[in-house]
């Protein structure tokens, strides 16, 4: 199980004070693994979970709400930490009340201001005309927490449009630091204000005086005139009179007020024009400010100016109106073209292709952008993987060059060659110097298929990451979750994903086929078809990849695909990739073990010939190094990382491994068979030198400038019964340590092999030494037509016997000289073929005289004890047959003169078999 994560810690707010909606940055620790792990986020006890947008461990992006509290904790509560704490605060600011013709950073609500001018009806002056300083003098604002101020003047106000205004609290907020000779010119200017309404009034009476005078009279004559007259007559008259007189009055006011009136009406009227310019601005400046904006490329004031303008003006009757809000979607189309051209740009940033998907959703653009942007990414990835097919192909052609090729440094996979690290193995455990075959340098100019699988790989590793997220921001609806107001757009957003899962799946198992494809035509176009060769390879194969290179190959191949799959992507999809590192594997152990084969045919050119105490060259220790040396390098392809198969798992490739195997170990088999059977000439022999640290007490074989055949053939007698008991069992714990299947096989083919190459050079030596001394035996016996018939009195054993035991002394001190191990073996075989021969030759002979038959049985038994401790069934048998064959001494005399001569004989050889037997005795304790 994994441990909890530690809770939210908020360290950090900016800015920390604030009037309601304002956008704050909130930073601190653990504040969740991503969008969905963000449950909860208060600031001064309100909720501001719709507004969050989170943007790492780290940082998340709100708006305040309206809070009750005027300071309080940031408290960020996530799914996988639970309830956090907070170590900063943000305080609350009241908003101030602006005036209609004050600027403002945010749009505010005018509906108030609106109905105030409108309403004729109420006394109240507009806004626009009420002074922003009463008292006529500078203002200056005091430093008053305004919390005490409202628990000193509970239910009050300091705006003096306020029904509940406060003096005081006025003069205490803004003129707290005024002097008392500047509030009493303030008090001035109050009176002077009072005095001009008050003399406004009493002008527009005045001014109609005279007539009101003149009416007055009129009034008067009318009333004096009846009560005198009282007739009817004089009634209608002075009806009749007093018709004109009023309205000879109201044509004289009218004339009196009319350009007073005409100038009022045309300042009104100009003054409402003002007011309307004024309220609606930001509609006629709209179309100017989002050419601006665009060129400047801010394109979240144009949006939400728009969404604002839409708002207010999107259904409006008002022709002005309508025929500046048609210029704004004129440009607002325009705006949606360029930011899709945008969007489908290539090469592009994940986060500026959110940008702009964000920026065409809010503006309500046609279609769907995201999913046309996938469509184009998914194009390009395509694209410029066979662009860089192409330019590498036609580099290595010799076309114009498009890319430099690069040298890799591959000091941790490139190895120098078996050879030459055998070589150095060898020389610096004999102590001497040994040239290598290679140079030893470990920087290669890379093939050109190898940096284009680096690159391509490489290409892919870089695109595909933000392919695939930005397809998860589109499954998710990431895209479009800024605000809570958007949650349409999301539910859209992943109605339209779940109904294109599957071409999105397409189009990832397209982009893995194509680099796959690409790479199998690089490094193993004989696994595609005709038709996907013409597409995918066009390389020039001079010569197969080493299996260094292909190591590397299969080292970036791999790191490639955990990359891909750290990105979650299914399984299914990757398995081609999976698929391409089996049979790069496969084929660099192919690779290898050739390649192998060939550095081990190589291996006869590097015997010195320089025999150690054990009687062996270097040539089986570089053998078996080489071997070892191959597996080593072949460890990191037989290893399988997680979701990749043992390449083994197919019987071919058992099989194909195996033959490999058993063809190596018999190129070195054939190898030593070369050495051995080649002649005198055809051996260089001017880098031999001598191996002091052998105790050779008949003087080394290294003296010479050459080596017999004779000598040759020892030594390859040893080689080969070292390899027997040691090499190949060694190679073979290699072979099951590394996993290799048919190891008894392949041991059982190698053994039986190496066996009959012994077995051919054995004979072929006992051929070389033991024919020459059988063969001398017939003529020895006989020279000076000796008779077994008709001979004198023994005296001693004859010199053809003591030459061929010289000769056997001879051939007994060529073997020790090259190997102790041996000595038993070829002496038994040279006692046998020389038994053999004696035996023979005394069942030829038809009868002995009495000293001819002493004579016989003196040189059988001289040379019986002599080689005793060489003796087997077969040679004792031929002694026995010798003996047998000659009549039996019947005088004590004849016994006794035989015991005489004989020891004689090992008296006067005595230097000879002491020699010998101590040799022998020696290798019997082997």
């Amino acid at each position: 199980m994994s441990r909890a994560r530690q809770p939210p810690l908020v360290t950090g707010i900016s800015p920390n004070e604030g009037i309601s909606w304002t956008k704050v940055t909130i930073r601190g620790e653990n504040l969740g693994t991503g969008p969905t792990d963000l449950i909860g986020l208060t600031i001064c006890g309100h909720n501001c979970l719709l507004t969050a947008e989170w943007m790492s461990a780290s940082k998340i992006v709100c708006r305040v709400g309206q809070a009750k509290n005027d300071k309080g904790d940031i408290i960020v509560t996530t799914k996988s930490g639970g309830r956090g704490t907070s170590t900063v605060s943000f305080k609350l600011l009241k908003p101030e009340k602006i005036g209609i013709l004050d600027q403002s950073a945010v749009w505010v609500d005018e509906m108030n201001y609106y109905d105030m001018r409108t309403d004729r009806n109420k006394g109240i002056p507009p806004l626009s005309l009420r002074p922003a300083n009463p008292l006529g003098i500078e203002i200056d604002k005091g430093r008053f927490p305004q919390k005490d101020l409202e628990s000193l003047f509970p239910g009050m106000s300091a705006d003096f449009t306020s029904e509940n205004f406060s003096a005081a609290w006025y003069l205490i907020e803004n003129h707290s630091t005024t002097s008392f000779d500047q509030l009493k010119t303030a008090v001035v200017n109050l009176k002077k204000q009072a005095n001009k309404k008050n003399e406004g009034s009493l002008a527009y009476v005045k001014g109609g005086l005279s007539t009101f005078f003149e009416a007055q009279d009129a009034l008067s004559a009318i009333h004096q005139k009846l009560e005198a007259d009282g007739t009817e007559k004089v009634e209608g008259s002075m009806t009749q009179k007093l018709e004109n007189v009023l309205n000879r009055a109201s044509n004289t006011a009218d004339t009196l007020f009319q350009e007073v009136l005409g100038r009022k009406d045309k300042a009104d009227s100009t003054r409402n024009a003002l007011n309307v310019l004024q309220r609606f601005k930001f509609l006629f400046n709209l179309p100017l400010n989002i050419e601006r904006n665009i060129q400047k490329g801010d394109y979240d004031v144009v949006i939400n100016d728009y969404e604002k303008a839409k708002s207010l003006f999107g259904k409006t009757e008002v022709q002005v109106f309508k025929k500046y809000y048609a210029e704004v979607e004129t440009r607002i189309e325009a705006l949606r073209e360029l930011l899709l051209d945008k969007l489908l740009e290539t090469p592009s940033t994940l986060h500026d292709q959110k940008r702009y998907i964000r920026y065409l959703s809010d503006l309500h653009a046609p279609g769907d952008p995201a999913w046309q942007c996938i469509g184009a990414q998914h194009q390009w990835i395509l694209q410029l993987m066979h662009n860089c097919k192409e330019s590498y192909v036609k580099e290595q052609k010799g076309s114009n060059s498009l890319l430099h090729s690069p040298m890799l440094d591959l000091e941790s996979d490139v190895r120098p060659s078996p050879i030459g690290h055998l070589s150095q193995t060898a020389s610096l455990k004999r102590g001497s110097s040994f040239q290598s075959g290679r140079d030893d340098a470990w920087r290669y100019k890379a093939p050109q298929q190898v940096v284009f699988v680096e690159k391509l790989t490489k290409l892919v590793v870089s695109q595909l990451p933000n392919f695939w997220k930005l397809w998860i921001s589109y499954v998710n609806g990431s895209l479009f979750s800024e605000t809570a107001e958007k949650s349409g757009q999301m539910e859209r957003s992943k109605k339209n994903a779940r109904q294109r899962q599957n071409d999105f799946k397409k189009m990832i198992q397209e982009v893995m086929h194509s680099l796959v494809k690409l790479i199998r035509g690089a490094l193993l176009p004989f696994s595609l078809r005709e038709g996907e060769l013409r597409q995918y390879g066009g390389w020039e194969m001079k010569s197969e990849l080493s299996g260094q290179w292909l190591t590397h190959v299969i080292q970036t191949v791999r790191l490639s695909s955990e990359s891909l799959t750290a990105l979650e992507i299914p399984n299914d999809m990757l398995q081609i990739i999976q698929d391409l590192i089996l049979d790069l594997r496969v084929r660099c152990i192919i690779v290898t073990l050739q390649h192998t084969a060939e550095d081990i045919k190589r291996l006869a050119e590097k015997e010195d010939w320089v025999v150690d105490n054990e009687g062996l060259t270097s040539l089986p220790s570089q053998f078996e190094q080489c071997i070892i040396h191959s597996l080593q390098s072949l460890k990191t392809v037989l290893d399988c990382k997680p979701g990749e198969a043992s390449v083994f798992q197919q019987q071919k490739t058992q099989e194909d491994v195996c033959q490999l195997s058993i063809g190596i170990m018999q190129v070195f088999i054939d190898c030593l068979e070369q050495l051995s059977t080649k002649s005198d000439g055809d051996i260089d022999t001017s880098h031999l030198s001598v191996d002091v640290s052998s105790p050779d007490l008949f003087g080394s074989i290294h003296e010479d400038s050459s080596l017999s055949s004779e000598q040759r053939l020892l030594i390859a007698l040893s080689n080969c019964r070292y390899l027997e008991r040691h090499t190949f069992l060694n190679i073979a714990e290699h072979f099951e340590k590394h996993g290799f299947q048919g190891v008894d096989k392949i041991t059982q083919v190698s053994m039986e092999s190496l066996k009959e190459l012994d077995q051919r050079l054995f004979e072929m030596y006992i051929e070389f030494k033991a024919d020459p001394i059988v063969g001398s035996l017939e003529p020895g016996i006989y020279a000076g037509y000796f008779d077994w018939k008709d001979c004198l009195v023994p005296t001693g054993v004859r010199n053809y016997l003591k030459e061929a035991l010289v000769n056997i002394i001879a051939v007994h001190a060529e073997v020790f000289t090259i190997s102790k191990d041996l000595v038993p073996r070829v002496m038994s075989r040279v006692v046998e073929a020389v038994s053999e021969e004696l035996s023979r030759l005394m069942q030829c002979v038809s009868s002995f005289s009495k000293n001819g038959a002493l004579q016989a049985k003196l040189e059988i038994c001289a040379l019986r004890d002599t080689v005793a401790i060489y003796l087997t069934p077969e040679s004792k048998s031929s002694f026995k047959q010798a003996l047998e064959a000659l009549p039996q001494l019947s005088s004590g005399t004849d016994r006794k003169l035989l015991e005489e001569l004989l020891n004689k004989f090992k008296s006067s050889m005595h230097l000879q078999l002491t020699c010998f037997q101590a040799s022998s005795s020696a290798m019997m304790k082997t």
